[in-house]
């Protein structure tokens, strides 16, 4: 959680250092870290998946999602993701998805309750925010999760409680990755298990691009357009 990653250097508390295994460079460490502990904690701790759990993954196809995807899959969870493009949706079902939804072309509250036969799933992990979070809920089943991490497409307007209850007594958390690493030995817990999975080619980063230092607005642009699939990464 070290600030100022728009930089060629920066210093950081030793407590905040994890080792990076052998046979993993510093690209993937990187591409990893931040993404990959953020679908750790909310796979392992947020809503701990088990076998036979089912998620909806919203943009399944981005850095954080394929990473979502691919651990509720290593899990035994059903994952459904939605993506924008037929391209995106080929990456989500590579990373396990069982059942992707262009949301562009289809209602994927109407899909997902048709896929799991009216019942709604356990778990969506939302990082849109203000345009799919009435639906969203409105995917859950009774007393299941809504773990909204990120906001992409703006902040969720204000809202009565009430209607968790009249939806079926959901959960709702706003959890961020500060929380989930209040110690160091859940930092080296999260780290240690995402790089692992990643040097033994378990856990596959996606790198769409790779940028200079000095060409950190374009990466920017490009991010705030929504036309990458994967993880951008600037290079000092």
């Amino acid at each position: 959680m070290a600030r100022g990653s728009y930089a060629e250097y920066a210093v950081v508390a030793a407590a905040q250092l994890v080792k990076i295994p052998d046979g993993l460079d510093f690209r993937q460490a990187a591409a990893a870290m931040l993404q990959g502990m953020t679908a750790h904690y909310l796979t392992h701790s947020t809503f701990a998946l088990k076998a036979g759990d089912t998620c909806l993954v919203h943009a399944a196809a981005g850095g954080a999602g394929l990473l979502l995807v691919q651990m509720a899959h290593r899990l035994g969870a059903r994952v459904f993701g939605t993506v924008s493009t037929e391209t995106k949706a080929q990456f989500a079902r590579e990373a396990g998805a069982a059942e992707v939804i262009l949301y562009k072309e289809q209602d994927f509250e109407s899909e997902i309750k048709r896929l799991t036969g009216g019942r709604g799933v356990d778990i969506v992990y939302d990082s849109v925010g203000a345009t799919t979070f009435v639906k969203s809920l409105n995917c859950l089943r009774p007393r299941g999760t809504l773990a909204l991490f990120g906001q992409s497409s703006g902040p969720v307007p204000p809202f009565d409680p009430n209607i968790l209850n009249a939806k079926g007594s959901l959960y709702l958390t706003r959890p961020g990755l500060p929380n989930y690493l209040l110690t160091r030995e859940e930092l080296l817990w999260r780290a240690r298990d995402v790089l692992a999975w990643v040097a033994a080619n378990e856990l596959k980063i996606r790198v769409d691009r790779a940028y200079p230092l000095a060409a950190a607005a374009q990466a920017q642009r490009d991010l705030e357009s929504r036309r990458t699939a994967g993880k951008l990464l600037l290079i000092p």
